[in-house]
C-alpha cells in the first residue's frame, strides 16, 4: 500500500495537497483475514487477537455466509469452526478447495474438535492447520504467520 500526494494549482500562491490512498489487490490480500464461527465469543476473540496484531479481519456466522464473503472479498487467509449448523466447517473447507475461485485460499481449522481423526480429516479436505480451542493467542499467531509465508 502507499499513499500518493499530489500538489495542484492554478497561480503561484492558490493550490493544494490531495492525498489519495493506491491501494493493489496485493496489498489487500496479505493480511485480511476471514474468520467463519458460528460461536460469537470465538469470533470476537479470534477477531480481537487478529486485530490487534495487524491484521483486517471480517467475520461470517456460518459456512454458507462464510463462502460468500471468502468469494467476495478473496482474504489471504480462512480461520474456520467444524462444528456449525448447516455446512459444517470440513463440507465448507473441501467446496473451497475444489472451486478455482477460492482454491489457492489457505483455511486454518480453528475447533473444540481435538480428535487425531478429526485432524487428518480436515487435512484432507483441504486446511493447511488445525489448531484446537481454546487457542493460545502466541500459537495462532505463530501458525497464522506460518501459513502465510511469513
Amino acid at each position: 500500500c502507499m499513499t500518493l500526494v499530489s500538489f495542484s494549482g492554478s497561480g503561484p500562491d492558490q493550490g493544494f495537497f490531495r492525498v489519495s490512498e493506491e491501494y493493489t489487490e496485493e496489498c489487500n490480500e496479505m493480511t485480511h483475514v476471514v474468520i467463519i464461527d458460528d460461536s460469537p465469543t470465538d469470533l470476537y476473540v479470534l477477531q480481537k487477537i487478529l486485530e490487534r496484531n495487524g491484521y483486517q479481519v471480517s467475520t461470517a456466522k456460518n459456512a454458507e455466509e462464510g463462502l460468500a464473503l471468502v468469494k467476495s472479498v478473496k482474504p489471504a487467509l480462512v480461520l474456520m469452526d467444524v462444528v456449525m449448523p448447516g455446512i459444517n466447517g470440513f463440507q465448507a473447507t473441501r467446496q473451497m478447495s475444489k472451486d478455482p475461485e477460492t482454491a489457492s485460499i489457505p483455511v486454518i481449522m480453528v475447533t473444540t474438535k481435538d480428535q487425531q481423526t478429526d485432524r487428518i480429516w480436515g487435512m484432507r479436505q483441504g486446511a493447511k492447520e488445525y489448531l484446537t480451542k481454546p487457542v493460545d493467542e502466541a500459537k495462532l499467531l505463530s501458525v497464522v504467520k506460518s501459513v502465510l509465508g511469513g
